[in-house]
């Protein structure tokens, strides 16, 4: 899968885990961003990308993540 195409994906991810339609990532995105991005909601897109692209994460691997770009890193290294 193309690195655009998980972008995409991972962005429908946050407009419905988040509820706001008008959410748009890119890869330097980070939580103090998105005003709906907290720790709660954190674990909400996790899950949501874990199911969506099929793959599991490690506890390291997400508390690594610095933003968007990294999260997509990982997912594309499964």
């Amino acid at each position: 899968m193309e690195k655009e195409q998980i972008l995409k994906d991972v962005n429908e991810i946050f407009c419905d885990v988040l509820d706001n339609e008008d959410i748009t990532i890119d890869y330097n995105t980070s939580a103090p961003d998105i005003e709906e991005w907290d720790s709660l909601s954190h674990i909400q897109l996790v899950v949501a990308i874990e199911k969506h692209f099929k793959v599991r994460f490690t506890a390291s691997e997400i508390s690594g993540w610095g933003n968007v770009g990294e999260m997509i890193d990982c997912i594309l290294s499964k």
